[in-house]
């Protein structure tokens, strides 16, 4: 009875190693996966190869669900590819794991602001600015946003914030030209804008200011910097 009873026991510890084994090797193989499919979509990211991008990052967010960094790349992506809802919807699922997330407020508030979605991206990059007080572009943002809802004064006072805490970037200066210059004081917004040539030459091609697209400017806001360029 000695003998069958050790029998068992040394069965019943194999079987043990064997699931313990199976189960470490899944786990190890599904993490490899989400880290596999993350750098794959981001390499693909990085050629404008957009399609390939999103499908490999969905894969890892669907092994990595919870994972609030996959869902914020892919959002991130969705948004470069000009699939703006989808981005948000992304954006918004990251938000919701974990609420205090500068990085997925940020992204978030700039989808809404590039939609024209001005409330809720002015919600976000205040809550983004809350988290995280140096946090520049959540005051660009909202400087580019008030701007657009005719609250100047506000524009003007979230500028000169995104522009202490970053003095080399020309965007902040921009945006605070562009507010002046709607409140009505045209020669004060001129010599703004004069501060963001100086720190950037290619800002005194026409051409170039199209590219502030990219910036978060809506073509209302490029039309009025090139305006204000042409009258320096």
């Amino acid at each position: 009875m000695l003998r069958i009873y050790l029998k068992l026991i040394f069965i019943r510890i194999a079987c043990t190693g064997i699931f313990l084994t199976h189960f470490v090797t899944q786990t190890s193989w599904a993490e490899n996966s989400v880290s596999y499919y993350r750098q794959q979509g981001l390499a693909y990211r990085y050629q404008k190869l957009y399609p390939q991008a999103i499908a490999a990052l969905e894969k890892s967010v669907k092994l990595a669900p919870q994972d609030i960094n996959g869902r914020i790349i892919l959002g991130w992506t969705l948004h470069l590819a000009g699939n703006h809802k989808q981005a948000e919807r992304s954006l918004f699922q990251a938000l919701y794991i974990n609420p205090f997330s500068v990085q997925a407020c940020n992204a978030l508030g700039i989808v809404y602001l590039v939609q024209g979605d001005l409330i809720p991206a002015v919600g976000v990059h205040n809550w983004a600015a809350i988290l995280k007080p140096d946090n520049e572009i959540a005051y660009y943002n909202l400087s580019l946003a008030y701007h657009r809802l005719g609250f100047f004064n506000w524009a003007i006072a979230n500028a000169d914030i995104a522009i202490k805490l970053e003095p080399s970037n020309p965007h902040p200066l921009v945006a605070k030209a562009l507010a002046a210059w709607d409140q009505g004081d045209r020669t004060w917004a001129k010599q703004i804008f004069k501060q963001a040539i100086n720190l950037d030459s290619r800002y005194a091609d026409t051409e170039f200011l199209n590219y502030l697209e990219e910036a978060g400017f809506s073509t209302g806001q490029i039309a009025l910097s090139k305006k204000i360029l042409r009258l320096l």
